[in-house]
């Protein structure tokens, strides 16, 4: 039987936005403390590229991989022995996340703001990108698609991907990793996980031997995908040198329910993400006593029993789960947006009006029949998500991640003639001279 969750009576006090943040659980994972031991494994590869891939995955991964870069032919391989089901599942699922990013793709305009005076903003795709792809605890076909669709979607012109080697697969990353990627038709994949991983993305590694050529990676210039703490930590190092989607913590959900809500349904969606990773985070806020016990039932039924139920009982224990318990359902709302969740349910009689009324989430699932598994695979949306309560300021992954806006600014010269002796009075204001001298050049022409 699973540990019992702890629960966190909020009832009966009147607490300020900080006060509820500070009394809500949350993962005792520090990134901060991780880069001190993977500042060495990025300047490792740094230096010496393909040597300590391999060294570092005899390491880590205990498996020394032979090919760092999947040969081609075991994409196909691993394609053409691909479960027929399976295959069709990661299809529906691409099409479905294919028409969402599609329409996520954010577009041009200009901007007549006077005769002759234009602005026009162009968005433009990054030219390379790196997509990194977990391999630990379990296999994530779908973060494949979540990835590689979004970019496809922004028209990156070169996509790399990247997995964890496995000591049962011949040191290549997991076979249903590179079946999604040859589904995908991307060709560029890389046996290769964990900070290192990152470094290989961030600057680039050189092959030691023939097997690899001279060049095993060329740099990119945007890393995405989910990982452990190692792997953020090494986003945050890299982030300098790169453009990177989040430092992605332990998955989490949050559920707002009321005593309306099916207490299987909501005790089923707090294991399923519990089992991700003994440090993934399961949080149900109530006004309703009842429905809070019924819950924490269905929970310990259900958990022992389940094929990670070591994981589970960790997680559902640890210090990021909990049971919250407010005085009504709006308190919860703001106890929920203060947490600013990865995956946030909604299980009341008004869901929908709720979730309108939302600021901080990752993603939101409306109503009974919108688990979060939905949204792993099948929904459309992307289900790489901000965590550690950054959605307050940070979006999940989409097209926009690997795009960015140019501005063209086109004035003629009775525009510039029409403003010039404004931008002089400002380059006056500013004390900047050389300023206003640049359009009185252009103005006042010195014969």
């Amino acid at each position: 039987m699973v540990h019992v969750i702890r629960t966190i009576d909020l009832r009966g006090q009147t607490l300020s936005a900080r006060e509820i943040s500070a009394a809500l659980p949350r993962p005792e994972v520090s990134v901060q403390d991780a880069t001190t031991i993977v500042e060495p494994v990025l300047t490792d590869v740094r230096g010496r590229g393909a040597a300590a891939l391999r060294d570092l995955a005899e390491k880590f991964d205990g498996v020394r991989p032979v090919r760092l870069r999947v040969p081609r032919d075991e994409l196909a391989a691993a394609l053409n022995s691909l479960d027929p089901a399976l295959r069709d599942a990661l299809e529906e699922s691409i099409a479905r996340v294919r028409q969402v990013h599609r329409a996520q793709a954010p577009q041009d305009f200009t901007v007549e703001l006077a005769p002759g005076a234009q602005v026009r903003q162009r968005w433009i795709p990054v030219r390379r990108v790196g997509l990194y792809v977990p391999g630990g605890l379990a296999v994530y076909p779908s973060s494949v698609v979540m990835n590689v669709v979004a970019a496809q979607a922004a028209g990156v012109p070169s996509l790399a991907v990247t997995s964890p080697p496995q000591a049962n697969n011949g040191g290549l990353s997991h076979p249903t990793i590179l079946a999604a990627c040859a589904i995908l038709g991307v060709d560029e994949v890389y046996a290769v996980g964990g900070a290192q991983a990152i470094a290989m993305f961030a600057y680039g590694a050189a092959g030691e031997t023939d097997l690899d050529g001279e060049t095993l990676c060329e740099p990119v210039d945007v890393i995405t995908g989910p990982g452990n703490v190692y792997v953020a930590a090494a986003k945050r190092i890299v982030s300098s040198t790169v453009g990177i989607d989040s430092e992605a913590g332990p998955t989490e959900i949050a559920v707002l329910a009321d005593g309306s809500a099916n207490a299987d349904f909501v005790a089923s969606d707090l294991i399923s993400q519990a089992e991700h990773d003994p440090n993934a985070a399961s949080v149900l806020v109530t006004d309703d006593e009842s429905l809070a016990a019924a819950v924490l039932a269905a929970v310990e039924r259900r958990a022992a029993t389940t094929l990670n139920a070591e994981r589970v009982a960790q997680a559902l224990a640890g210090p990021q789960s909990a049971i919250v318990l407010v005085d009504s359902v709006d308190v919860g709302q703001r106890v929920v947006d203060a947490y600013g969740a990865e995956h946030l349910e909604i299980h009341t009689r008004d869901a929908a009006q709720r979730a309108e009324q939302i600021t901080n989430a990752g993603a939101i699932f409306v109503g009974p029949y919108s688990p979060v598994s939905l949204g792993d695979y099948m929904a459309g949306s992307n289900h790489v998500l901000p965590t550690g309560g950054v959605s307050r300021y940070s979006s999940g992954l989409g097209v926009h991640s690997y795009m960015r806006a140019v501005q063209v600014i086109e004035y003629d010269q009775g525009a510039l003639e029409a403003i010039g002796p404004k931008i002089e009075t400002f380059a006056a204001a500013e004390r900047l001279p050389a300023h206003g001298e640049a359009i009185a050049a252009r103005l006042r022409p010195v014969p």
